[in-house]
């Protein structure tokens, strides 16, 4: 198969970062259960021409209408900047972005984009020129454009996004994130209410220093998460996911958050929380049924525009795939 006649599409999904109990180091994946593709698709193709960039999709108008501005773009020239270090020859490419993903909607869209396109352009290379680059050299790349986009590297989107399920970021840059057992059997409501929140402004209302008692909280309620994931203990995990660090300063940047909050906790939510930085909301449910329930709650009574959404989501242990 000559290598000009080539393309390959890679859907990348939305992920909760934080999770509530894990700031920044805590993040899981997860897909609607009715099949919509809730995340980017990235196709790259062979071309003999200059390298290009085209957008596409639901959100493509929120997008920079320059390819230069687009992350998208900046994944293709980190990519062959890694190539030629690693005395690869780059070719010419095709680059077509689908932004299926709301900008701004704390369900991992940046993450989504820079994932779809770095997998999208190793699974082409790995194909057609016989070379790829290892999963955690790749992974790297996708924290040094998170940290492009938001001004620090943090995995808790790209990692459970290119990986999979529930992703514990570790401080070891040749591992970077550990697979943790997640509790597949629940069922995670997403609600989108339509407004967007940039990652920045969230971070930036966040205090620079913590006390002591909120330290040991964090610490606390993270250990006995991670414990639970490991010992399937499904009570103990949701009992503690409470966010200490960034909830508290981030509630009134999301309006009705706080009612829907203590609505479906009142209802028998397992867990409901800030998913990423906002300002979609999760809640976690134990059967389908009340998943079900919560969604039709939550589409009257969380969503602001038109571009709002709710799915009911499953953890996706697969991540980043070829379509």
């Amino acid at each position: 198969m000559s290598i000009h006649n080539t393309s390959i599409s890679v859907f990348a999904p939305a992920s909760i970062g934080n999770l509530s109990v894990g700031f920044d180091v805590l993040g899981l994946a997860v897909k609607p259960i009715d099949g919509t593709l809730l995340g980017d698709v990235v196709t790259v193709s062979a071309t003999t021409a200059a390298n290009s960039l085209t957008v596409k999709g639901e959100f493509a108008a929120k997008l920079p209408s320059k390819k230069e501005d687009n992350i998208v773009w900046s994944c293709l020239l980190i990519f062959n900047e890694q190539l030629l270090k690693a005395e690869q020859s780059p070719v010419f490419v095709a680059l077509t972005l689908d932004k299926k993903m709301p900008v701004g909607s704390g369900l991992g869209s940046s993450a989504c984009s820079v994932v779809a396109a770095l997998v999208a352009l190793n699974t082409f290379y790995a194909k057609y020129q016989g070379f790829s680059f290892a999963k955690n050299v790749l992974l790297k790349m996708t924290g040094q454009m998170e940290a492009k986009i938001s001004g620090s590297i943090h995995y808790d989107n790209v990692a459970p996004c290119y990986l999979g399920g529930l992703q514990l970021m570790v401080p070891d840059e040749n591992v970077i994130s550990r697979l943790l057992p997640s509790f597949d059997d629940c069922f995670y409501v997403m609600a989108y209410p339509g407004i967007s929140v940039s990652t920045k402004a969230a971070r930036d209302v966040l205090p620079t220093e913590y006390s002591r008692s909120d330290l040991i909280s964090f610490g606390q309620n993270l250990a006995t998460f991670v414990d639970a994931c490991h010992r399937q203990d499904k009570s103990q995990a949701f009992a503690v996911l409470t966010d200490v660090v960034a909830e508290p300063y981030r509630t009134d940047l999301l309006p009705r958050y706080q009612a829907s909050r203590d609505y479906l906790t009142a209802q028998g939510a397992l867990a409901v929380g800030i998913s990423g930085s906002g300002p979609t909301l999760f809640c976690v449910c134990d059967s389908e049924q009340q998943a079900q329930k919560f969604a039709l709650w939550l589409q009257d009574n969380y969503l602001q525009t038109a571009l709002g959404f709710v799915h009911v989501c499953k953890v996706d242990n697969v991540g980043a795939t070829e379509l």
